[in-house]
């Protein structure tokens, strides 16, 4: 139910901002409004407030919305409000009232990204773990326990903005100049080659490539919980058990006991483990599951591996020493705010750009089915993380509506400079042809989407 809301509550926000952003722009403009509706299909709840003419109206299918304006090619129009009616309007004046429904959804997630700057953000710090040898941070001399200080002169405060940083310098296919600090407190520079990646690299985890990793607490192979009735409970293991050898060869860490249970799908793996003062040995078959393969990215991109349902025993102070706060004052948090705000918007169209030329999967692109997801996810997590899911999807919705495919506004606004070029407006057959065509599209994406979110569902 929480995810039901979280994403209802998501859609009915970002699309109310939308809309009001065309219904404040052709009010502005002098055009009569006649109806304002948060969804489609079957009025459910209708209101018109004393003086006012425009009908406000909430619809059975919350997935979208509409303005309805006075318009002649819509129905007949009283020769007293020619005047009020939207295709009489200059063109300029139409084009400000298309772009403003998603000029308002950039303004939402800057004012979200301020909120969010202001109170703080929590975030991982950058601190690099285990630089694997042969990758580009180790041919950048680059070392375990550095603290990442800055990206081409960008502060980095978290390992989020790192990722974000390395992402836009690797589709722009730059260099990054990073200036680190090490354990010690001494200030180093490192130059680190990012020409290596691919487009196909940023379908998955890209800093792996590059041989960058999160530093994270070593945690003992101390089981902390287990999942009812799961292959390891049934096996007989319990919260507290130490596992000293896996198929009799030595256990020091958690990663370690991980790889030895993953490496056995479905066959018996010995344990040998220390409960109390007693010593035991349990054979534990792990379940099989299929799951995704993020070091691939090309076909058969799945793999089995084995489960048995436990987790580790969290020393809790050293989990909280990887965390850090970002917060700004008002005014440097509003000019964060919008760097944010355009950078996402820039590298979401870069992306799209590069799918459209097959050089990224379409396998990125996601439907509601998994925003739904994420919604959820978001908000189990707290008020923060809801607010940076809300700005983000509000980004991806302005970016979305000004692509210049007919039927959304970035195809109306592509008529509307024709027609300043040409002098007159566009011909109805061509706007009949363009719905067509926008209809066309616009299906197509949203079958991918759906099928990545099946797809998603299915291998996990």
């Amino acid at each position: 139910m929480i995810t039901l809301f979280a994403f209802v509550g998501a859609i009915a926000l970002l699309v109310v901002f939308h809309e009001y952003g065309h219904y404040w722009m052709a009010r502005r403009c002098g055009v009569k409004v006649l109806v304002f509706s948060l969804g489609f299909g079957k009025v459910i709840y209708r209101k018109r407030f004393a003086g006012s003419d425009t009908e406000w109206v909430i619809s059975m299918v919350p997935l979208g919305g509409y303005v309805k304006m006075l318009d002649e090619r819509e129905g007949e129009v009283l020769p007293c409000e020619f005047n009020l009616t939207f295709n009489r309007k200059p063109v300029l004046q139409r084009m400000a009232i298309v772009a403003a429904g998603p000029l308002a959804n950039f303004l939402l997630a800057v004012v979200l990204y301020w909120v969010l700057f202001i109170h703080g953000v929590p975030g991982l710090k950058p601190v690099l773990g285990e630089v694997q040898s042969g990758t580009p941070a180790a041919t950048a001399q680059m070392h375990q326990g550095e603290t990442i200080i800055s990206i081409n002169g960008e502060a980095i405060p978290g390992w989020q903005e790192l990722r974000w940083e390395l992402l836009m310098l690797a589709i722009k296919q730059g260099d990054a100049r990073i200036e680190a600090q090490t354990v010690s407190g001494t200030t180093v520079y490192h130059s680190l080659d990012l020409s290596g990646l691919q487009a196909r690299d940023l379908d998955g985890e890209f800093l792996d490539k590059l041989g960058l990793h999160l530093d994270q607490p070593t945690f003992l192979p101390v089981i902390g919980k287990l999942t009812t009735a799961g292959v390891g409970e049934l096996a007989g293991l319990r919260e507290g058990d130490l596992i000293l050898r896996a198929q009799g060869l030595p256990v020091s860490s958690w990663s370690m006991l991980v790889d030895r249970v993953r490496s056995h799908p479905g066959k018996p793996l010995s344990l040998d483990i220390k409960r109390g003062e007693l010593t035991l040995n349990i054979v534990v078959i792990p379940q099989a599951v299929i799951e995704s393969d993020p070091k691939s990215s090309g076909p058969g991109t799945q793999k089995m591996v084995g489960k048995i349902g436990a987790a580790p025993k969290v020393d809790q102070a050293a989990v909280q020493a990887m965390f850090t706060e970002v917060r700004y004052g008002p005014l440097d948090a509003l000019i964060q705010s919008l760097k944010k705000t355009i950078d996402t918007a820039v590298i979401s169209l870069k992306m799209l750009a590069k799918m459209v030329m097959g050089e990224v999967s379409m396998k990125n692109l996601s439907g509601p089915i998994t925003i739904a997801d994420y919604a959820g996810q978001s908000a189990h997590m707290g008020l923060a993380a809801y607010l940076g899911f809300l700005a983000l999807i509000s980004i991806s919705l302005g970016v979305l509506n000004l692509l210049p495919v007919p039927l959304l506004d970035g195809g109306h606004l592509l008529y509307y400079v024709a027609e300043m070029l040409k002098g007159s407006p566009v011909s109805d057959r061509a706007w009949e042809i363009g719905q067509k065509i926008g209809i066309a599209l616009l299906g197509t994406l949203m079958v991918c989407a759906i099928y990545n979110d099946i797809n998603r569902l299915i291998s996990g």
